[in-house]
This record gives structure tokens, C-alpha cells and sequence, in this order.
């Protein structure tokens, strides 16, 4: 079977390009979530790793979606081929170990595995470079008094359905309703449950 895994870090970004590259080429299942890449505890992505059997295929749009740690990449990557399924990695075509499977002498599993250090050591960089020049811009902001961090989505003076969702969850907090409950009736997040809360708890 021909298994697409599709991922982005966060509920603000969009999966649509993944799953539709996943499906042109064709997976037969496709999982998708939203989760940070810093190891593989993924609740999706186990579940498709248990599923995964010898002669399977996974498919993947990019190695950065794989995962961002190196050691996490080239860990995950060595377990799924030693149980002998074929990884496709679409913007990098190197990266596909069916193509190796007929060179002598183990030359196809060596050129793979030294391309694959190369790029998960490239995605790991990145990943630091972005997390590096945040946090400069950050301190930069501060010293200019121009970082007040994210600005609040959901509050007394918002607007339009912004305000309607808010009012949701006042009155459901005025319920004594969980937040968990909330969360699942409003789809917000926890911590902006929790955020709004809080601010309530100031203001009575």
C-alpha cells in the first residue's frame, strides 16, 4: 500500500498543497495532522506507522515535513527501512530509496543514506536559523519597546465573529462549564480559553 503523510506545525497553517501533491501521486491512505516536528510523537503519525507493513511505500511532500531534528530524521528513517518500506520524498527525488534497490553492493543504500544525512543536517539548520533570527528579532523589538507579543483574537472589544466566539465562551465559563468542554464545543484552543479566563478572573 502507498501510505502519504502530510504535516504543518501549526492549526494556522494550510495541508491543502500537501494532500493534493499526496494525492496526484497517487497514496492509497493519507494522514495528515497538525503538530510540531521536533520528534516523532505524533498521535497520527504513530497510528500510520502501526498500520505500515513490508512493500509498503510513504510518501512524504518534503523532508522538513518528515521532521526537523536530524538524529529524529535519521533514527525514524534507518527503523522504516529496516522493516523494508520504500520512502518517496516528492521535492527530492534523490530521496526515494526504490531507486537503489538494484545497484550492487549495498552502493544504492550507501549514496541514499549520505544524501539523506546531508539534507536532514539542512533541515535542522533551517529549523535553527528560523528559531535564532525569531528570537533576535524579538530582543530587538524589546529594546525598542515595539514587542508586546501576540496580540489577543478574542476579547471584549473585538469585532464581528471574533466577538460572537468570546461571548461564547464567557458565557460558558459562567456556566461553570470545563474548559476542555468549551474547547471541544468552540474549537479554541486551551491556553486562549485559559487566557480569556484569567482576564475575567482580573476584571471581577
Amino acid at each position: 500500500m502507498i501510505f502519504g503523510y502530510a504535516r504543518v506545525s501549526s492549526v494556522d497553517q494550510n495541508l491543502d498543497r500537501q494532500l493534493k501533491e499526496l494525492e496526484a501521486f497517487g497514496c492509497e491512505k493519507i494522514y495528515s495532522e497538525k503538530k510540531s516536528g521536533k520528534d516523532f510523537a505524533r498521535s497520527v503519525y504513530r497510528e500510520m506507522r502501526s498500520k505500515m507493513r513490508f512493500g509498503d511505500v510513504l510518501v512524504i511532500h518534503d523532508l522538513s515535513r518528515f521532521g526537523r531534528n536530524k538524529q529524529e530524521i535519521l533514527n525514524e528513517w534507518k527503523q522504516i527501512t529496516e522493516d523494508e518500506i520504500d520512502i518517496v520524498v516528492l521535492n527530492m527525488p534523490i530521496l526515494d530509496t526504490r531507486k537503489y534497490k538494484e545497484l550492487a553492493g549495498g552502493v544504492g543504500q550507501l549514496v541514499s543514506d549520505l544524501v539523506l544525512t546531508l539534507l536532514s543536517w539542512m533541515v535542522e539548520e533551517e529549523r535553527n536559523r528560523i528559531k535564532t533570527a525569531q528570537s533576535e528579532g524579538i530582543a530587538i523589538a524589546k529594546e525598542r519597546g515595539a514587542f508586546k507579543g501576540k496580540p489577543r483574537k478574542y476579547h471584549a472589544e473585538a469585532k464581528g465573529k471574533d466577538r460572537l466566539i468570546y461571548n461564547v465562551v464567557v458565557q460558558l465559563l459562567k456556566q461553570n462549564e470545563s474548559v476542555v468542554n468549551i474547547h471541544r464545543e468552540t474549537g479554541l484552543a486551551r491556553n486562549t480559553i485559559y487566557s480569556i479566563k484569567r482576564q475575567l478572573e482580573l476584571d471581577e
